[in-house]
């Protein structure tokens, strides 16, 4: 099944999901996941085909991401860069570093077969450091509890976790590299990183500024 009666399956099944989780008195966003894991090829199977939805899940990221971005602003950033940088740093590091001691300790414990590298633990405590910016920024829009004190402090914390996420991407590769290669790819990372940021903050701004100004002066919504 591809094309329009795909979208008409995933629409029929997702405005039903999301009717019986408001009668919950529960987040859409939970009937969304809800819905991708049962007609998903290792739920019931309704959808079989992974590479049948690809391009169509890949869309819906992008739509979804693009609403966060919404939210999201340089000047943002920096009247919160204490509550990122001290809250934000205080998760992620302290998550990892909570993982660190947990797999020091299992490794002592353990048989020496069942032990996990540094670079094992270190990858796993950035994994359960990340949290899903899209589902909390969700319910927390839909709360209308953005704007609050405990709001603010979440997208801090978030927000730090999206910057640190481009970091982890390109050590966590690097960490299984032998000696002088794992340097030498981390200083590449870094210095594709620093250039596409580049790209983005200084060239990107200003087309999309004025494209977004077009918009709003038609008044479409």
């Amino acid at each position: 099944m591809q094309g329009l009666p795909l979208i008409v399956l995933f629409l029929s099944i997702v405005v039903s999901a999301v009717v019986i989780f408001r009668l919950l008195h529960l987040p859409p966003i939970l009937g969304y996941l809800t819905v991708g894991v049962l007609i998903g090829p290792y739920g019931l199977g309704i959808l079989p085909d992974p590479e049948a939805v690809q391009h169509f899940a890949e869309l819906g990221i992008v739509f979804l991401m693009f609403t966060i971005g919404l939210e999201f602003s340089l000047p943002k950033l920096k009247s919160m860069r204490k509550l990122v940088l001290g809250l934000g740093t205080a998760q992620v590091v302290g998550t990892m570093f909570v993982c660190a001691v947990l797999g020091w300790m299992l490794n002592y414990l353990l048989p020496e077969n069942l032990h996990m590298s540094t670079a094992s633990w270190f990858a796993l405590g950035g994994v359960l450091a990340m949290s899903s910016t899209a589902i909390v920024m969700k319910l927390l829009t839909e709360r209308l509890e953005l704007d609050t004190e405990h709001g603010r402090n979440i997208f801090g914390v978030l927000l730090f976790q999206d910057l640190a996420l481009v970091p982890l991407l390109i050590l966590i590769p690097a960490l299984a590299q032998p000696g002088g290669a794992a340097y030498s790819q981390v200083a590449l990372g870094l210095l594709k990183t620093l250039a596409v940021l580049a790209i983005l903050l200084g060239l990107g701004q200003k087309p999309m500024h004025a494209w977004l100004s077009m918009v709003a002066r038609r008044r479409s919504s």
